[in-house]
């Protein structure tokens, strides 16, 4: 063969060797040609690994508080309350035992302003045990219908007077045992009559104190009578009622159900669920009722020395009638 067909072979072998490096898988990489072209190549063999750097911004995980630390802040809140509301009293207007009795029976499911409202009204028409146990109950619900559950309520303050009069010779009885006793009457309000009429310390678990005590992580029970124990081992006896008092008062006022004041609140610091209501200062001031937002409070007659100014009576009845 000449030249040309010589050509023609070298040719046709180039063609050939090209398009054999076209379906020729590539060689693996060799490590130290991985390791330098690969961006997720690992660290070499025996290699330290640098540990991964930590945000700035991580939060730190939260303490578990102690109990002694639990115990302590708790009673820190209870001075701090003690300085804020000096004046914390019973909202509920009364001028012996019997009328707290009969009125703390009443302000269930409704407020006291509501109570005190009413009353007045209820003690002129009745003003003993000995009265209300012999009243016609139709006339009884009336007067006291603006309270809610008239009918049950009726029932209850009418059943306690007969009780009243019938065991206790007329005069409420200063025990714990005897109070629960009566018709309508449970351990809270046992506690405020022993606690505000006879000077018997007692724990007052409403919705608020309950509410609060949950917050604070005094307890985690729903449960009354389980909170009122939880919470007596952490306070002093002498302190039961008191304490009551200005939890009660600060549940009301600034640390609401739906809408805590938190940017208003004066233990702010010392309470774990900061942040669960309005924490703008101003925006919070707009939330704080009664006194401390600058309102009535909720008795007619207040102490003397309650900074606020007292509630209005009931339309139609004349400011200081009884």
């Amino acid at each position: 063969m000449g030249e040309q067909g010589a050509s023609k072979r070298t040719n046709a072998a180039k063609r050939t060797a090209k398009a054999a490096q076209k379906t020729a898988k590539p060689a693996p990489k060799t490590a130290k040609t991985a390791a330098r072209t690969s961006p997720k190549a690992g660290p070499k063999a025996g290699a330290k690994t640098a540990p991964k750097a930590t945000p700035k911004t991580t939060p730190k995980a939260a303490k578990a508080e102690s109990r002694l630390g639990m115990v302590r802040r708790a009673r820190k809140i209870n001075r701090e309350l003690a300085e804020v509301y000096p004046y914390a009293h019973p909202e509920l207007d009364f001028r012996n035992p019997f009328e707290l009795l009969v009125a703390t029976v009443l302000s269930a499911q409704t407020t006291d302003l509501r109570v005190n409202q009413t009353t007045p009204a209820l003690f002129a028409a009745y003003p003993t045990p000995e009265d209300l146990a012999a009243a016609v109950p139709e006339e009884v619900e009336e007067l006291i219908r603006p309270t809610g559950f008239f009918r049950a309520k009726t029932k209850s303050i009418m059943g306690l007077a007969a009780a009243l009069r019938d065991d206790f010779g007329g005069e409420v009885p200063g025990r714990l045992d005897d109070l629960v006793k009566l018709p309508g009457v449970g351990r809270k309000t046992a506690f405020v009559v022993l606690g505000n009429a006879f000077g018997v310390p007692g724990i007052t678990v409403d919705t608020h104190f309950m509410r609060l005590a949950r917050r604070w992580k005094w307890t985690e029970s729903d449960d009354p009578v389980k909170i009122e124990a939880e919470v007596a081992e952490i306070f002093p006896k002498s302190e039961w009622t008191m304490l009551s008092h200005r939890v009660i008062f600060h549940g009301r006022r600034i640390c609401h159900a739906r809408k805590p004041a938190c940017g208003a609140c004066p233990i702010a610091p010392l309470c774990p669920a900061y942040g669960e209501g309005e924490t703008d200062p101003e925006k919070a001031k707009k939330l704080l009722k009664y006194e401390k937002g600058g309102y009535p409070g909720q008795r007619l007659n207040p102490p003397p020395d309650y900074p606020g100014r007292p509630a209005a009576p009931a339309p139609g009845v004349a400011p200081g009638a009884e």
